[in-house]
């Protein structure tokens, strides 16, 4: 090995052993977990190896629920959020007078915590026996029924759940796609003004294939963190999410440690690993469509 590579190495090393210790040795040991059966422990030992634990999460009712509200949540948040973000960053990279005003005012809920944004969210959307809270009676103007937003119908729990973490993932979206906005070369739009060319055909044909990198790697990054949504939904529906029927795929695992059916480290170690599996595979397919797509490049013909 020559020398120069052998100093490659070295400075890899730190980056190599963290990620050894932290997410590869973890990731085996969760594997292990998994596949041992009637594990406890106290006593570290399980009654055999098998596929059983997969098995029953994949019938649990409670696990099956938990998909469906992760699944709705992504389906839902990840194209809507990505799609306004784009509009409000295309429209503050038009501005001209106090675009940096407005900027600081869409980062803000970046930097605010989220549980306390959901708490926020909860009272906004909260009927109690005193009050039917602010959004109902924005809908009592409207002439329309109250409704129970958050001990209600599903629909309506999912609605709140759904703009709440449009809500809260906006801002680095805006802020990403401002910034990619900013770095489109201006002397592709001078060009293409000079041509005729309208306004619609000049976002589809430049900025979009400009930008789509970055789109891409908000989709893929949405996709991801919405599957892991736990601690928004306990802000906004509280510790017992089994029966207010939002539990999430990262709240049965949690639950299956440490909740009230807790105890189970096998089922929470199997559910964790299906939970893996959904999203490396949509992450896979992201990045082979984005790739395809990245290959379009800019133009007007």
């Amino acid at each position: 090995m020559k020398k120069n590579q052998l100093k490659g190495w070295l400075y890899l090393l730190p980056a190599l052993l963290f990620l050894g210790v932290f997410m590869l040795y973890p990731l085996i040991d969760v594997l292990i977990y998994s596949t041992e059966e009637s594990f406890s422990f106290a006593s570290g030992t399980g009654s055999g190896i098998g596929l059983y634990n997969y098995s029953y999460v994949l019938h649990d009712p409670y696990f099956l629920q938990a998909v469906r509200n992760t699944f709705l949540l992504v389906i839902i948040t990840v194209p809507l959020s990505t799609g306004l973000a784009l509009l409000i960053s295309l429209g503050l990279s038009s501005m001209k007078r106090l675009k940096e005003l407005f900027q600081t005012i869409f980062f803000l809920p970046y930097v605010t915590n989220t549980l306390a944004v959901g708490l926020v969210f909860m009272i906004l959307f909260k009927k109690t026996p005193y009050s039917d809270g602010f959004v109902n009676r924005l809908l009592a103007l409207l002439g329309m029924a109250p409704i129970d937003f958050i001990e209600g119908p599903y629909w309506a729990k999912m609605l709140v759940m759904c703009i709440y973490t449009i809500w809260i993932v906006m801002p680095f979206k805006i802020l990403i796609l401002t910034s990619a906005l900013a770095s489109v070369n201006p002397d592709y739009y001078k060009a293409a003004r000079i041509d005729g060319t309208s306004p619609g055909r000049i976002f589809r044909k430049i900025t979009l294939p400009m930008i789509m990198p970055m789109i891409s790697y908000l989709i893929i990054t949405g996709f991801i963190g919405a599957f892991k949504a736990y601690s928004d939904v306990v802000a906004i529906f509280g510790v017992n999410l089994n029966e207010a029927g939002m539990n999430t795929i990262v709240g049965y695992v949690y639950d299956m440690l440490y909740g009230s059916s807790g105890g189970y480290p096998s089922y929470a170690a199997a559910a964790a690993l299906i939970l893996f599996g959904i999203v490396f595979t949509i992450t896979v397919i992201n990045l082979l469509v984005s790739g395809r797509g990245d290959g379009k490049g800019a133009g007007i013909g």
